[in-house]
């Protein structure tokens, strides 16, 4: 991410990903949605499972058919490949209640609802503008996972899987 002002290449990244596997890690990235299709090669050449975090950092403006969240519902058909629905904040044209966000984090829970993990991103670094209010981000977890075995999968089960197999 450029706002970030430090980065490391996608095959230094990848070069890393053997320390990962010999820990029990995975890797998880934090990229600008226009990168998903051009990096998914590259990524999927890692050994560990991958994390897309912030929902592949798409812009929500730009409605679901757009390029990047279709690059992102494409490398999520490899099994290897997670997505965090975190960020609906980050990726909203139109701020709280993150209406224009949302439709992007249900469509993946409910497509890939055993790869699909949820967070804060608290105390949210590197934010520009208002800091975002959590109980708000809260509060669209039932528009994400509108019914009570999808919340069990993104905010139990899910993360005990990802997180418990990686343990050494």
């Amino acid at each position: 991410m450029p706002h970030l002002h430090q980065s490391a290449t996608v095959e230094e990244v990848i070069a890393l990903t053997p320390r990962l596997a010999d820990v029990g890690w995975h890797l998880q990235v934090h990229m600008d949605g226009s990168l998903v299709a051009k990096l998914a090669p590259l990524l999927a050449q890692s050994p560990v499972p991958v994390v897309i975090d912030h929902i592949g950092r798409i812009d929500a403006g730009l409605g679901l058919e757009q390029e990047p969240f279709q690059a992102l519902l494409r490398l999520m058909q490899d099994r290897k490949f997670w997505v965090k629905v975190s960020g609906c904040d980050r990726i909203s044209r139109i701020g709280p209640p993150y209406a224009d966000a949302v439709p992007f984090a249900r469509q993946l829970v409910s497509a890939f609802p055993d790869r699909c993990v949820w967070g804060t991103d608290w105390p949210h670094p590197h934010h520009k503008g208002p800091v975002p209010d959590d109980g708000q981000l809260i509060d669209v977890i039932a528009d994400m996972a509108p019914s009570e075995a999808a919340r069990q999968r993104l905010m139990v089960d899910n993360p005990a899987h990802l997180y418990e197999r990686r343990a050494g």
